[in-house]
């Protein structure tokens, strides 16, 4: 049995990446549970409330700075070094909130975390793309997306409970990422670029290929800012209807997550029968439909609904853009295209509270996911005319 006849489940290499791919969730929501306790614990240092809210986001801009640099040494000195590197930084940055005795210094660590989420994530993809091909590797861009959103339910959930009894005890989550470091170092060797790692061709990639995932990369930017207002609003949004803001947001980002993971797993058979556009335009579909049932504001059982096809639809639309990206690239440079992927998700979402929040104050929660919900129907349609186009020429012809 070839390693593409056997199931990605059995496949060591496939599971070590899935590992990787579980732990860049972890970057920032992990602590959110104990944000509230380590505002109290350093409530005499000077705007400890804001350098505190500071810890969920500085890993973001960790990652938007230093994901160029991590792409370069991914194409130079090779995948296996930068990951293995990566989750080492990840394990030490992320436990270090543990035992910092100065918030300060926590703010530092949390900036490491997001240059440790850079390198993993840049060399992670780049690996998905030298291990597999064809059906497999779509296969895989989509089990990596149910693999963050289970590892979300689980990092989060085990994180809420860990803060109950102490606002630092989350941060030893982090120390998870010992597991990944030995499943990487024992299954993920460095692919032989002769031959392009277990068996492949060497790919030359699209001629135009930096424009063309730039413009992947610019579409993924935009989506991962729109889906970004469930975590960063969806707290507000329930306190402005009088619900249990906790309890709402808590079953909505569970649901969001349990939904995303299971549309995930299907990524593969739906990719086998339809094109990347077709599979956009459904997911868009369901991003928009999502949000308009939000915009409503009706009921508990309405709102979460509505978080459940948020989750399907970005579950839905994400998987294409990795696939997309490393088909386009050449082989030598899946690195650079994996960085500019990575930059572009986290790009998104530390943008979004910037553009959604001011939406907020003059149009209101309904106003604006309205108005989200109508530009994703946009893109949707758009998606639908690409994917019936082709066929329409090809009957033609």
């Amino acid at each position: 049995m070839t390693p593409f006849e056997t199931p990605l489940w059995r496949q060591p290499q496939a599971l070590a990446l899935l590992m990787a791919a579980s732990l860049t969730v972890m970057a920032n929501a992990t602590i959110s549970p104990a944000l509230a306790g380590l505002e109290q614990e350093f409530a005499e240092v000077p705007d400890a409330g804001f350098m505190v809210r500071l810890l969920v986001t500085a890993p973001s801009l960790g990652v938007m700075l230093t994901a160029p640099l991590a792409g370069w040494l991914t194409d130079r000195n090779g995948r296996r070094r930068v990951l293995l590197a990566g989750i080492w930084l990840f394990l030490l940055c992320g436990t270090a909130g543990f035992y910092l005795p100065d918030l300060q210094l926590m703010l530092a660590s949390r900036f490491g975390l997001g240059i440790s989420v850079g390198l993993i994530m840049t060399a992670q993809t780049a690996l998905i793309g030298d291990y597999f091909t064809g059906a497999c590797r779509q296969a895989l861009t989509g089990l990596q997306i149910s693999a963050r959103n289970f590892g979300g339910l689980l990092f989060i959930g085990t994180a809420g409970l860990a803060a109950t009894q102490s606002p630092r005890l989350p941060f030893l989550i982090y120390g998870l990422a010992f597991l990944c470091l030995y499943a990487v170092w024992r299954h993920a060797p460095e692919p032989r670029r002769s031959t392009g790692g277990a068996g492949q061709a060497e790919a030359p990639g699209h001629p135009a290929w930096l424009p063309l995932v730039l413009a992947v990369s610019a579409l993924q930017m935009l989506t991962n800012g729109l889906f970004f207002m469930m975590p960063t609003q969806l707290p507000f949004f329930f306190a402005a209807q009088g619900l249990n803001s906790a309890l709402m947001t808590g079953a909505g980002l569970g649901l969001l997550s349990l939904c995303g993971g299971v549309a995930a797993l299907f990524y593969g058979r739906l990719k086998s029968k339809l094109s990347h556009a077709a599979i956009f335009a459904l997911g868009y579909c369901a991003l928009a439909a999502g949000l308009a049932v939000l915009a409503q504001q009706g009921s508990a059982a309405l709102s979460l609904a509505g978080a459940m096809g948020v989750g399907i639809g970005y579950a839905t639309v994400s998987p294409g853009f990795v696939a997309i990206a490393l088909a386009l690239a050449p082989s030598e440079r899946r690195g650079t295209a994996g960085a500019i992927l990575t930059a572009s998700v986290f790009c998104g979402q530390f943008l979004s509270p910037f553009f959604t929040t001011p939406a907020i104050v003059r149009w209101g929660y309904g106003g604006t996911f309205s108005g989200a919900a109508a530009v994703l129907g946009l893109m949707a349609a758009a998606a639908l005319i690409a994917a019936l186009y082709p066929a329409r020429h090809r009957a033609s012809a």
